[in-house]
């Protein structure tokens, strides 16, 4: 297997959002379960089925907001997906469980979780996909932070990741666009691929930002990239389909591993 689809999805914890007022009218729901936030979540799962490999932002792991459904293993089961893994970054439990989650048809040898700097409540979690080289496919599930001092600080983290990983994919809500400062520095110091400013994920009701990306290590090839128009939750989500360098394929790993802070 050289081709992998990929999926990004920022899902507001499955608040279906049509307008800048729901922000206000749908409040309430951050807080409180609702009955439409299943039927949501199941609609999102029937785009999802058509990935290798999803990542999801702002997913609850389980708490009362969510009436104490595990929504990554919701979305796991409704997509069929055999792999599913969480990283919880804000834990405020019982009343909301922030994370975010990966979704997978291909088993993983090693699931790393890293703590991003700034505030709590940022993450970083990578899957390593073995190689029939002996080396490995990571692919990592971002959500940085909004203010741009503490993404600053994120991006020479994940810059850090790139140099950590010579086959690398980056894949989340990255809260800014490709005019940013920060990320341009960390795409062009890590030689990493995928930044395109017409690919408008926010708000999902009318895209005017690009705030979600998929970057990829130089030696991997992009054969799509696309912002696909399922406008569930505030943001759209984007695909990629991406290819590895000839003579190189994924293999069966076994059992896989969780590691906390592998680079701390």
């Amino acid at each position: 297997m050289r081709q992998l689809h990929l999926l990004s999805y920022n899902v507001q914890a499955g608040i279906y959002s049509r307008r800048y007022s729901d922000y206000v009218t749908n409040s309430w729901k951050h807080l409180l379960p609702h009955s439409e936030r299943l039927i949501n979540l199941t609609r999102i799962a029937q785009l999802l089925q058509r990935f290798d490999v999803v990542g999801l932002q702002e997913v609850d792991a389980g708490s009362l907001r969510s009436a104490y459904v595990d929504q990554i293993q919701y979305l796991a089961r409704q997509g069929a997906f055999p792999h599913w893994y969480r990283q919880v970054n804000r834990n405020l439990a019982p009343f909301a469980q922030h994370s975010n989650g990966l979704l997978s048809r291909l088993r993983p040898q090693q699931v790393c979780e890293h703590r991003l700097p700034g505030l709590p409540g940022r993450g970083v979690m990578v899957a390593e996909f073995p190689l029939d080289d002996g080396g490995c496919l990571a692919v990592g599930i971002v959500h940085l932070a909004l203010g741009w001092r503490a993404r600053r600080r994120q991006f020479g983290y994940l810059f850090e990741l790139a140099r950590e990983y010579p086959y690398l994919v980056l894949m989340g809500d990255f809260n800014c666009g490709c005019t940013s400062n920060g990320l341009r520095a960390m795409v062009v110091s890590s030689g990493m691929q995928g930044l395109d400013c017409e690919r408008k994920t926010f708000p999902s009701w009318r895209p005017r930002h690009n705030l979600d990306h998929i970057l990829v290590s130089a030696p991997l090839r992009v054969i799509t990239a696309e912002v696909i128009d399922y406008a569930l939750s505030d943001h759209l989500p984007l695909s990629t389909t991406i290819e590895l360098p000839e003579g190189l394929s994924l293999v069966d790993p076994g059992i896989p591993r969780r590691v906390a802070n592998p680079l701390r």
